[in-house]
């Protein structure tokens, strides 16, 4: 029988790792801006952090189409920039990054020689899709993906997809995409449990992290919420581990909440500066945390108590 815990979190103070450099940073308006940041001039927005196999780390800036990676020297180099809203990142098998884009949906980038990526999934049938957020990988290589739009409660229509490609992925159309969760009041980050038997979404406006059960046949039931917040925005990105942790960005509470397998809020994350933590990944390997502080354009990096191993590279 688990004994339920009510003690209060553990905070954990995150460190800098590293800035976006001055170089990169050119203060501005744009449509993008506008629409999120009224009024505001932005330098960048990063989001979507994802290692790859020799253990750099690739983020996306939103507002200007770009994609960097990372060095172990924390060298910034610009892989790609095009037209388009790059939001969510994640390794395919393969070793291309995988990009959802909240303009153009789903696209694959060849990291190793850069230039525009390839549309995957620009729409769903000839309709377009609201804004395509997060994404993440199966061990079969299908793909998850939130299509988030400006839905909130007044409009709880956002969905989840999962895409099941035939090769060659670049011929459009080659694959399967179903449908699994709709009346969704803005999902945001998503990620699988260690199992690949569970499911979690997390739905910004409603401030909650849903739970969904992937049953045999790969439709979902008995989808509930595994765990509530508050504040102006909500959950965002999300990681998970080996023992079943689960980490939630927040998007204005100034770090990440680290979740058991119950739901329990264990230990808090929190940022040194900026209080807009938008995306969490493991360094692969390990119980090293980094996370996406886009107010300050910030890579954060933080020791969770180990072991907490990450199961997959991507999230």
């Amino acid at each position: 029988m688990w004994n339920l815990s009510f003690a209060p979190p553990q905070v954990i103070q995150a460190r800098v790792l590293t800035r976006l450099p001055e170089a990169f940073r050119k203060p501005r308006r744009n449509d993008w801006a506008d629409a999120n940041k009224p009024g505001e001039e932005i330098a960048s927005f990063l989001e979507g952090p994802t290692f790859d196999r020799e253990g750099r780390l690739y983020v996306c800036d939103i507002p200007y189409g770009r994609i960097f990676r990372i060095s172990a020297d924390l060298e910034w180099t610009l892989v790609a920039q095009y037209d388009g809203w790059p939001n969510g990142t994640a390794l395919h098998r393969d070793g291309s990054l995988w990009i959802a884009d909240y303009r153009r949906g789903l696209l694959k980038l060849d990291v190793s020689s850069g230039g525009d990526p390839i549309p995957i999934l620009p729409h769903r049938n000839s309709e377009s899709f609201r804004g395509v957020n997060d994404l993440t990988f199966d061990a079969h290589g299908c793909c998850y993906f939130t299509d988030q739009g400006q839905t909130g409660l007044h409009d709880p229509s956002g969905r989840v997809y999962r895409f099941s490609p035939s090769p060659p992925v670049e011929d459009r159309g080659g694959g399967r995409l179903e449908l699994l969760v709709a009346g969704i009041p803005s999902p945001n980050g998503v990620v699988l449990g260690p199992t690949g038997r569970v499911l979690f979404i997390a739905v910004t406006r409603a401030n909650q992290v849903w739970r969904c059960p992937i049953l045999a046949d790969g439709s979902l039931a008995k989808v509930g919420a595994f765990r509530t917040f508050f504040g102006t925005s909500g959950p965002d990105g999300m990681a998970v581990d080996v023992d079943h942790r689960l980490v939630v960005a927040h998007a204005s509470l100034g770090g990440a909440f680290v979740l058991n397998a119950r739901g329990e809020v264990t230990h808090f994350v929190k940022s040194p500066e900026g209080s807009t933590v938008t995306n969490v990944a493991y360094r692969p390997g390990t119980s090293r945390l980094v996370m996406t502080e886009s107010e300050t354009g910030t890579i954060l990096e933080a020791d969770l108590p180990g072991p907490g191993m990450t199961l997959f590279s991507h999230r």
